[in-house]
C-alpha cells in the first residue's frame, strides 16, 4: 500500500570498490590524501597513444564464491562486492535491515556485460568454429548485474537497470529515493557499475576523440580538469552502492545514519546527444536544490561531473554560476574523477559517496593535477590538496550525460 506522506530517506550502509580503493575507509583516504588511481594499462595496442585508466586492483576469491567469480562478467562482481560491502556496512552495530527481503534493487550501468559481449565477437570472428559460450547472453544483459544482487539478498520488490550513459547510477540513487520518500518500498540497494577498461570499447572512445593524452612519464596527471593545459577524459572502471531506507525504518533498528538524502533533480538537454548544455544542467541543479528545499547558499561544496573534456567543464562551470550566482565564486568545487576516472554508469555513485564522505568526516575532496586553470574555469576547485576540518551541512553531485540525460543529488547532514 502507498504510504500518502511524504517520508524522510538516509543512508545506511556504504559500499565501494574502485581505483582508488576497494573499501570505503581506502577510498576516503585516498581522497583526503589526493592519491590517483590512473595508471598506464596492460597490453597496450601497437603503433597508438599510451592508454591510461582507473583500474580496480582486487582479488574477488577474497570476496565471492569460486561459483560466481567464474559465471560472472567483471561487471557483475564488481557491484556484487560493492553491495556486499554496503549490506554488512548497513548491518554494523544494528539488526539487520527489516526490510530488505522487500527492497528494491536500483542499478545504473552504461554499458552492462561489455567483457563478455567482446569476447563473443572475438570469438565468431577471429576463432574458427569455436563455440560461444553458453552464459554470454546472461554475462553481457545490462540488468544482469541488478539481478544478482537481488538474487544475493533476497530482495523482492523492484529490480531496475538504469541506463544513461554517465548519470545512469545518480539516476539509480535518484529514484530510489523517491520510491522510499513515496512509499513504495522502505529499504532500496541503490547504485551503479561499469567494467569497459577491454581494447574495444577504449577503440571507440578514442575514435571520440575524448580520451586524455598521457604522458608516459607521469600517467597519473593525465586527467586534469578545468584545467588550461587538460586534454579530456580518463576511463575507469569500478562499482558503489548504498543502502538507502526510510528514516523512521532506520531509526527503528538502530541504524547508524551517514546522511539524509535531500533532493534529486532530473532533466534533459533535448539539444544535442554529446554537447553538454548549461541551460540543461542549470535546470538540473535548481530542480534538486527545490526538492530539497534549500536556497544555493546552503550548499557547501559540489561535486562536480568536471570531465576534464575541453567543452563540458566550462560549460559545467557557466551553469553552476547560473544557479549560484555570486556565492558561486566562494564555493567549493571539485573533481574527483582527476582522481578515480570516469567511471561512466557507475560515475555517478562514486561521486555520491565521494560527497558522502566529504559531508561526515568533513572535508573538501581535491581536484588534483590543477596547475593552472583555464581562464574560462574560475572558481574554486579545491586545487591539489584536500581541505580538512571543514563545517558542511549540504552537498551536491552533478551527473551530466551524453543523451543530455542529467541528474543532481543532494544529501545533507543526520
Amino acid at each position: 500500500m502507498i504510504n500518502s506522506s511524504i517520508r524522510p530517506v538516509c543512508v545506511t550502509g556504504i559500499g565501494i570498490v574502485s581505483s582508488l580503493g576497494n573499501n570505503l575507509d581506502s577510498f576516503t583516504r585516498a581522497l583526503q590524501s589526493g592519491q590517483s588511481g590512473i595508471q598506464v594499462l596492460s597490453n597496450q595496442p601497437p603503433s597508438r597513444s599510451l592508454r591510461v585508466g582507473g583500474v580496480v586492483n582486487i582479488n574477488f576469491s577474497d570476496f565471492l564464491a569460486p561459483a560466481q567469480i567464474s559465471i560472472l562478467d567483471r561487471v557483475s562482481l564488481l557491484a556484487l562486492v560493492a553491495a556486499s560491502q554496503a549490506v554488512q556496512n548497513a548491518n554494523d552495530h544494528a539488526s539487520s535491515p527489516a526490510a530488505l527481503n522487500q527492497a528494491g534493487v536500483y542499478l545504473g550501468t552504461g554499458i552492462g556485460g561489455i567483457q563478455a559481449l567482446e569476447n563473443a565477437y572475438a570469438e565468431h570472428f577471429l576463432r574458427d568454429g569455436k563455440r560461444i559460450k553458453p552464459f554470454t547472453v546472461v554475462q553481457a544483459m545490462n540488468n544482469a548485474s541488478a539481478g544478482h544482487i537481488a538474487m544475493e539478498f533476497k530482495c523482492h520488490g523492484p529490480s531496475l537497470t538504469y541506463s544513461t550513459a554517465c548519470s545512469s547510477s545518480a539516476m539509480a540513487i535518484g529514484e530510489a529515493y523517491r520510491a522510499i520518500k513515496h512509499g513504495y518500498i522502505d529499504c532500496a540497494l541503490a547504485g551503479g557499475t561499469e567494467a569497459m577498461l577491454i581494447p574495444g570499447t577504449i577503440d571507440a572512445w578514442d575514435a571520440l576523440r575524448t580520451l586524455a593524452i598521457a604522458d608516459a612519464d607521469n600517467p597519473a596527471g593525465a586527467c586534469k580538469p578545468f584545467s588550461k593545459n587538460r586534454t579530456g577524459l580518463v576511463l575507469a572502471e569500478g562499482a558503489a552502492v548504498i543502502v538507502l531506507e526510510a528514516l523512521d525504518v532506520a531509526l527503528k533498528r538502530g541504524a547508524t545514519i551517514y546522511a539524509l538524502i535531500g533532493g534529486y533533480g532530473s532533466h534533459t538537454d533535448a539539444t544535442h546527444l554529446t554537447k553538454p548544455d548549461a541551460d540543461g544542467q542549470t535546470a538540473t541543479m535548481r530542480a534538486a536544490l527545490r526538492e530539497a528545499r534549500l536556497d544555493p547558499g546552503a550548499i557547501g561544496y559540489v561535486n562536480a561531473h568536471g570531465t576534464a573534456t575541453l567543452a563540458g567543464d566550462v560549460v559545467e562551470t557557466n551553469a553552476i554560476k547560473q544557479v549560484f550566482g555570486q556565492y558561486a565564486h566562494t564555493l567549493p568545487v571539485s573533481s574527483t574523477k582527476s582522481m578515480h576516472g570516469h567511471v561512466m554508469g557507475a560515475t555517478g555513485a562514486i561521486e555520491f559517496v565521494a560527497a558522502l564522505c566529504a559531508l561526515r568526516e568533513n572535508f573538501l575532496p581535491p581536484t588534483i593535477n590543477l596547475a593552472e586553470p583555464d581562464p574560462a574555469c574560475d572558481l574554486d576547485y579545491v586545487a591539489n590538496t584536500a581541505r580538512m576540518g571543514v563545517s558542511l551541512q549540504h552537498v551536491m553531485s552533478n551527473s551530466f550525460a551524453f543523451g543530455g540525460s542529467n541528474a543532481c543529488l543532494i544529501a545533507s547532514a543526520s
